[in-house]
């Protein structure tokens, strides 16, 4: 946001030096990008006056003229009347004509910030010229370059042009993000308001901004229908015709202060909607009545606000043909679209120099739908900077008629008809009520509650007090203002921040509280970097294809519609998919085998609370890959077992007991995830469940179908494991000296029927060695050696077990530890047909 201090001067006083008032902006307003001054690049150029204007003798389009400035000018030859010659080829110089004279040795204004262009004397087809007499774009205040500037105020010659368009100016250049809540503040008035109020002296709207100015219907009577089909997105809509406008150039002080800012002037009309929408924060639109009529081939011009029927198109201003989609707010005729509503005009009903008659509009349009349609579109106007902050529709009448009175003013209209006010919405400024308490408390300084109203009066809100008991009531452009901490806000800005005493506020020493599942993700970050695996990070948007590779329906993801990339377009189902999709990239880069986890939320359609929001699921996920060399060198079982050699080892440290079982065989009336359970391959997988019963996760070996679409090596496995309910089911471990007595190790093999699982056998063994340890205070370990399925029997198998037995107090005996395992081989002989070996 371009700020001129000049134009703020018109509206408040500033009582301190630039410097100091950029230091006060970026303290209490706005972080302040950039000041520019305007005063050195036009110190010598004079207003002067053309004497006379001869045609130059040896070329057609130079004209030799005699310009009087004054004698302010030093260093130039003069004529004996004291006048200097100047050669000039534009088509509009004249005898009489006050004009911007630059002389030697100044630089040409619209050089200034490139390569700067110093004039001298120089000789033009043997006549020499002392400097140039600008166009209004080679001293930076239009964009004409096909004649040079008329001077359009009355001054003597020999004014200096800075004096004359008050180019003694700084422009301050406040970074835009900073008045995201404050939409008056993209306005010179807000600005300026809010500088009053940094000074500590009191502002006061000009009158027009308080109330509208009153008028009446003079010129010739236009017929204008104006209806509103969509009052939810547009809760004001205001129109009024003016006929009798001549198209022309603005005032060049109009065009000046535009260009400062950053507007290339265009005309008359539109310069002045540009002008107001600068002063105000409000945008507003003209149309070409009469091309609004065609439209509709009638004497009568219809406007309706409405969405885009099907198919429909549209040609903007500049020239760009769309197709709005179809929440898009659009202005049409009975027939055909005109304008896109608050963001941009159509090129079939544009001021131009033809224009009579016009229709101007002031509206209020929905912020959220235009910020969508300017994306969508990739439209960035200044009308969509604004109307995308939320504008005040309070303040439309006020705009509407002062716009339209300067339109009659220095376009020469008039007014042809009443306002057009369609007003769905009744607004009233809120009240808020505090106390001075409140302010002080927050601020961290005792403020006395008649400053308090004081600094809110200075910038025109309604401050009443009584007591210790504040009301306040913002003025109706300030729509940020909704409940105490505003007021707060608001009072500790204007009084200074830095003002404010540097103390930190008291607070109980007490430690905040630990998040657990923080906590639970360190411990488990701990436990599997401890065990080899290394921990990756990956995005939590998916592309749609990998859903698809890995079975997972893309449908029960959230899909982002303003994806950053086109490989980021849904929300991920599930951790598994994004390991996965890393393996093969870094079997390529030569790691050979290595295991990747990752910890992070995961959404899904079929994950909503009761509040009907996405609830965050969050999941624990482990990829253990190896690549053929590595396979045939280390690893001889299936790639299931490396998978579990980590969960297991994962859930022992966390205290969990549990149990694995196949997921061809999961009861269907104790649901897992679709989604996570979609990559495995079922008669490889199991259902990993604590002893308890409660859910936690899944575990096993991917389909063959997926290994060939994310190029998987044969020896890989994983599991995806719920983190809460790791967390709910961690059980604290106690510390426990290690033994002074030896341990005891001894395996203990089983030839037992095909059918009973590997878990069913072990199940039974670790129930036994924790009955015993019960029962004589042993410490027992049980781990899996060694499962063999002869190649001549296919209806037993052979499974070994090692058991590792320590007590704290004594050395054990052989023939207790035999009497254990005679009693484990008894009742695995009893319950699962086993056979010791």
């Amino acid at each position: 946001m371009k700020i001129s201090v000049n134009w703020l001067k018109q509206f408040t006083d500033i009582k301190c030096t630039v410097d100091e008032l950029v230091t006060k902006i970026g303290a209490q307003l706005g972080e302040v990008e950039e000041v520019i001054s305007l005063e050195e690049r036009y110190k010598d150029i004079v207003i002067a006056k053309v004497i006379s204007c001869e045609k130059h003798p040896d070329a057609d389009k130079l004209s030799v003229c005699k310009v009087d400035d004054g004698g302010k000018t030093a260093g130039v030859a003069r004529d004996e009347n004291g006048w200097v010659q100047v050669v000039c080829g534009a088509p509009n110089v004249r005898e009489g004509l006050l004009v911007a004279w630059i002389p030697p040795g100044a630089i040409v204004p619209s050089t200034y910030d490139t390569e700067q262009f110093k004039l001298e004397v120089r000789p033009l087809r043997g006549v020499d010229s002392n400097g140039m007499l600008a166009s209004g774009k080679e001293l930076a205040l239009n964009e004409d370059h096909e004649g040079i500037l008329e001077v359009d105020i009355d001054c003597k010659p020999g004014t200096s042009l800075i004096e004359a368009y008050e180019l003694d100016d700084y422009i301050i250049d406040i970074e835009n993000k900073m008045f995201t809540h404050r939409p008056d503040c993209f306005g010179i008035l807000g600005v300026a308001r809010e500088i009053a109020g940094i000074q500590h002296i009191q502002f006061t709207s000009p009158e027009w901004y308080k109330e509208a100015l009153a008028y009446t219907p003079m010129g010739k009577k236009l017929k204008l229908n104006v209806t509103n089909d969509i009052p939810e997105l547009v809760p004001r809509f205001m129109m009024v015709p003016i006929s009798g406008v001549k198209v022309a150039p603005s005032p060049t002080y109009i065009q000046s202060y535009l260009n400062r800012v950053g507007i290339n002037p265009i005309n008359n009309i539109v310069d002045i909607t540009n002008y107001v929408m600068y002063v105000t924060g409000q945008p507003l639109h003209a149309f070409d009545y009469d091309k609004v009529a065609a439209q509709d081939n009638s004497d009568t011009a219809t406007i309706v606000v409405r969405k885009p029927k099907k198919g429909e198109k549209i040609t903007l201003i500049k020239g760009r043909t769309i197709e709005p989609g179809k929440d898009t707010i659009m202005i049409a005729s009975k027939d055909r679209l005109l304008a896109v509503g608050g963001v941009m005009g159509g090129a079939d009903t544009e001021i131009d120099t033809d224009t009579t008659n016009i229709i101007l509009e002031c509206a209020t349009f929905d912020m959220y739908n235009i910020r969508r349609t300017s994306m969508a579109h990739g439209l960035f106007t200044d009308a969509v900077t604004r109307f995308n902050k939320g504008q005040s529709p309070l303040q439309n009448d006020k705009v509407l008629a002062y716009a339209g009175r300067l339109m009659c003013d220095l376009g020469g209209g008039e007014f042809a008809g009443d306002v057009h006010d369609i007003n769905t919405k009744k607004f009233k400024e809120p009240t808020v009520e505090l106390t001075a308490n409140f302010v002080s408390e927050r601020l961290g300084e005792k403020l006395a509650i008649t400053d308090m109203a004081k600094m809110l009066e200075n910038v025109e809100f309604e401050a009443r007090h009584r007591g210790d008991k504040l009301s306040v009531t913002p003025p109706f452009w300030r729509t940020d203002i909704e409940i105490p901490e505003d007021v707060v806000e608001e009072v500790g800005r204007l009084y200074g921040y830095d003002h404010l005493p540097q103390d930190l506020p008291q607070r109980s020493v007490t430690p905040a509280q630990k998040d657990s599942l923080l906590e639970c993700k360190a411990t488990v970050r701990d436990i599997l970097s401890a065990a080899g695996a290394n921990e990756v990070l990956t995005y939590s948007f998916v592309h749609g294809d990998l859903i698809d590779k890995v079975g997972q329906d893309r449908k029960n993801a959230f899909q982002i519609s303003n994806a950053l990339s086109p490989d980021l377009q849904y929300y991920r189902l599930s951790l598994l998919p994004s390991l996965l999709d890393k393996v093969h990239a870094n079997i390529r880069a030569g790691h050979s085998e290595f295991a990747i986890f990752e910890m992070n939320p995961v959404h899904g359609k079929d994950l909503i609370g009761k509040d009907k929001l996405p609830i965050e699921d969050y999941r624990l996920a482990l990829v253990f890959a190896a690549d053929e060399k590595a396979t045939s060198a280390n690893y001889k079982g299936a790639p299931y077992y490396q998978a579990r050699a980590f969960a297991d080892q994962l859930l022992e440290e966390l205290g969990i007991v549990a149990t694995y079982e196949s997921a061809a065989n999961h009861n269907p009336k104790q649901p897992i995830s679709k989604a996570a359970i979609a990559p495995f391959e079922k008669d490889r997988t199991a259902i990993v469940r604590a002893a308890t019963g409660e859910f936690i996760g899944e575990l096993g070996e991917f389909r063959s179908i997926v290994h060939k679409r994310l190029k998987l090596p044969k020896f890989v496995a994983g599991f995806e494991l719920d983190l809460r309910q790791l967390l709910a089911l961690a059980k604290p471990r106690a510390y426990q000296p290690l033994s002074r007595f030896p341990s005891t190790e001894q395996d203990i093999s089983f030839k037992l029927p095909d059918s009973v699982s590997y878990q069913k056998l072990f199940e039974l063994v670790y129930t036994e060695l924790v009955l015993a340890q019960q029962e004589h205070g042993y410490d027992a370990a049980l781990r899996p050696v060694d499962i063999y399925q002869p190649s001549d029997d296919h209806v037993h198998k052979h499974i070994t077990l090692r058991i590792k037995l320590t007590h704290d107090a004594r050395t054990l005996t052989r023939a207790e530890v035999t009497k254990l395992l005679d009693a484990i081989t008894v009742t695995a002989q009893t319950k699962l047909e086993a056979v010791r070996l």
